[in-house]
């Protein structure tokens, strides 16, 4: 996990100025992967005390933007929030607990982004999702 130098570091490159509440969503993010914006609300109040809602919000959408952060949303979920951004990974989704595990791409260079019939488009991006239940909630 990135300490606040990295995240400072990541910030600028992204052009970006430095704040408080900027470093402090994008450090929630990477702790804590697939979290949801009251989690990141909390995580940042606690980091910084006293934090609009509409202030973590705008640090989200810029953060998104500019490609420091992926926003995800299962279908029937919040949007959620995380830091591995660039690769094609995919995410396994627990019906019963909503539980988010990351997966890898399908073996070799990228398969899923060449689809059958790609009706002109420039595909850069897959987005699949895989729904299942846990471990956990599967032997309950």
């Amino acid at each position: 996990m990135p300490d606040a130098a990295d995240l400072e570091r990541v910030l600028r490159a992204a052009g970006l100025r430095v704040t408080r509440p900027r470093l402090a969503v994008l450090d929630a993010v990477h702790a804590h992967p697939h979290v949801d914006t009251d989690a990141l609300i909390g995580a940042a109040r606690a980091r910084l005390g006293a934090v609009s809602h509409q202030a973590v919000y705008d640090v989200l959408r810029v953060l998104t933007d500019r490609g420091l952060v992926r926003r995800i949303q299962p279908r029937g979920s919040v949007a959620r929030y995380e830091a591995r951004v660039g690769d094609n990974h995919h995410h396994l989704v627990c019906r019963s607990c909503g539980s988010i595990v990351d997966v890898d791409c399908a073996v070799g260079p990228a398969p899923c982004l060449a689809p059958p019939d790609d009706a002109g488009f420039v595909v850069d991006e897959a987005e699949v999702v895989f729904w299942g239940r846990c471990p956990a909630c599967a032997t309950a």
